[in-house]
Parts: structure tokens; sequence; C-alpha cells
């Protein structure tokens, strides 16, 4: 093969993971996939504090309903709640 067949193929692949890229960036911005933290509805009662991946298939989720936070378990089978009714330090929301 020649250089050039070389040099083609390096630009088809390097398009092609830039396409795959700008995709993958398109849909996190979109919010595609993955819980979304922070106020998004209208809701003013319940809200996604915080979300962190625990492996592939499990997350800890922290959801805050009024004045109390619940620390979720959140797996592909099941929901297990770890602690219930933490009270917010200082009575008021972050």
């Amino acid at each position: 093969m020649e250089w050039t067949n070389y040099l083609r193929f390096i630009l088809a692949l390097l398009i092609v993971l830039g396409l795959i890229g700008g995709f993958a960036w398109l849909a996190r911005r979109s919010g595609m996939g993955g819980i979304q933290t922070g106020k998004r509805g209208r809701s003013d009662r319940l809200e996604v504090v915080e979300a962190v991946s625990i492996d592939p298939r499990r997350r800890l989720v922290i959801v805050r309903r009024d004045d109390r936070e619940h620390l979720l378990l959140l797996g592909p089978e099941s929901e297990t709640v770890v602690e219930a009714g933490i009270t917010l330090m200082g009575g008021s929301p972050r």
C-alpha cells in the first residue's frame, strides 16, 4: 500500500472519532443519559442534590424534599433508602 492510502485511512479514522466525540458531547449537554442534578423543573419541593456512580450499574443519589434529604442507592433491579430524613444544617437549602 502506498502512503496516500495510510494517510486517507488515518484521516477517515480521525473524522469518525471526532463525530463520535461531538455526538457524545451534544448528548451530555442536552441532558441525555444519567441523572440531572439541580433545579430544572417547576417544583420547589423536590430536587436531586448530587449523584455519584459507584460502579457501572449502581449510583448513590441525594434527593432533597422540603427541608429533608434522603440518600438512595439506585441499581438496575432495586432501589434502597440508605438514610432517610437527613435534616439540613442551618435549616435552609444550599
